[in-house]
C-alpha cells in the first residue's frame, strides 16, 4: 500500500490541509529511508573490514572489528598511557573542547567580518584579497609558526583552528548575504529600518541556512587541523592518542580513537543539522 493510499483515510480527522498531511507523511517516510540505507551502508562497510581482517590475519595491519570495538571500551575505562594519561573519553573531551573553543571563535570572526564586507563596498575591496590570498593556504602550514610563536601550549591549537575556520565562514557569510533579494531588504528599509537594523534582522535572517552551511563545512576543517596538531604538539586529544598508538604499534587503538573522531563529529554535524533546518523553513 502507497503512502498517498494510506493516508487519505485520516485526512478528513486532521486539522491541517490534505497537500500538507501527504507532503509531512512523505518527508517523514524518505527521513526513515535514508536512515536505513544508511545503516546499511555502515554494516556494509564493517562487514568489508572484516573479511579484509580475516584474509590478512595480522591483527598490526588490520585488526578485526571485535578486536577494534574491544579495544574501545576497555580504552574507555582504563588511561592511555597508563601513566597520567587519559582514557578514550577523556581524550575525546579534550579535542573536543577545543573544536569547540577555536570553531566558535572562528564562526563569529567570520560572520562579523562576512557581514562588514558585504555592507561596505570598500571594506570588501580591501579585505577581499587578503581573504582570497589566505583561503587556499592549509592551516597545516602555520604549525610550525605557531608553535615558534605561542609555543605548544592551547593558544596555537586555538589559532590554528580560527585561522582555518575564518575564511571559509567569511566567504559563506558574503555569498549568503549577497543571495538575499533585495526586495527583502527595501522592504524593511521602506519600514523604517537602519542599515544596521536591517542587516541584522532581515539579510542575516534570511543569509542563515546558507550561513550554517558555512558552519558545517568549517567543523571539517576544525577537526582536520586540531588532529594534525594534536598528532605533533600535544599531550592530550585523540590526534596525541592516534600518534601514540601508531607509534607502538596499537593498530586497534589508533582505529579506536579514528572511529570516535567519527562519532564526534557525526554528533556535532547532527546539531547543526538540526539547527539549519531551524533556520530554513523550507527544510521542515
Amino acid at each position: 500500500m502507497s503512502v498517498d493510499q494510506r493516508v487519505e483515510p485520516l485526512v478528513s480527522s486532521l486539522p491541517l490541509e490534505p497537500a500538507a498531511v501527504v507532503r509531512t507523511v512523505r518527508r517523514r517516510s524518505r527521513d526513515w529511508s535514508r536512515v536505513g540505507y544508511g545503516l546499511l551502508g555502515l554494516l556494509l562497510a564493517a562487514l568489508l573490514w572484516e573479511v579484509v581482517s580475516l584474509v590478512k590475519d595480522d591483527p598490526v595491519i588490520l585488526p578485526s572489528v571485535q578486536a577494534t570495538l574491544r579495544t574501545a571500551y576497555d580504552t574507555l575505562t582504563q588511561p592511555y598511557p597508563a601513566v597520567q594519561g587519559r582514557t578514550l573519553l577523556g581524550h575525546a573531551l579534550v579535542s573536543g573542547l577545543r573544536i569547540v573553543a577555536g570553531w566558535g571563535a572562528g564562526v563569529v570572526v567570520g560572520v562579523a567580518l562576512g557581514g562588514a564586507m558585504a555592507s561596505v563596498k570598500p571594506l570588501r575591496h580591501v579585505l577581499d584579497p587578503l581573504i582570497e590570498l589566505t583561503r587556499p593556504l592549509p592551516p597545516l602550514a602555520f604549525i610550525p609558526l605557531f608553535i615558534v610563536w605561542f609555543g605548544i601550549g592551547e593558544t596555537s591549537k586555538f589559532l590554528l583552528i580560527v585561522v582555518g575556520v575564518t575564511p571559509i565562514m567569511v566567504i559563506a557569510t558574503v555569498s549568503a548575504l549577497d543571495a538575499v533579494p533585495a526586495e527583502l531588504v527595501k522592504a524593511g528599509r521602506s519600514l523604517g529600518a537602519s542599515p544596521l537594523h536591517a542587516l541584522v534582522t532581515v539579510r542575516l535572517r534570511a543569509a542563515l541556512p546558507g550561513i550554517v552551511t558555512g558552519m558545517r563545512l568549517a567543523m571539517g576543517g576544525a577537526w582536520t587541523s586540531i588532529v594534525a596538531v594534536e598528532l605533533i604538539a600535544a599531550s592530550s586529544g585523540l590526534g596525541y592518542l592516534i600518534n601514540n598508538a601508531g607509534v607502538n604499534l596499537q593498530t586497534s587503538l589508533v582505529l579506536s580513537g579514528i572511529l570516535a573522531i567519527s562519532v564526534l563529529g557525526l554528533l556535532l554535524d547532527g546539531l547543526l543539522r538540526l539547527l539549519q533546518r531551524a533556520t530554513d523553513p523550507a527544510s521542515r
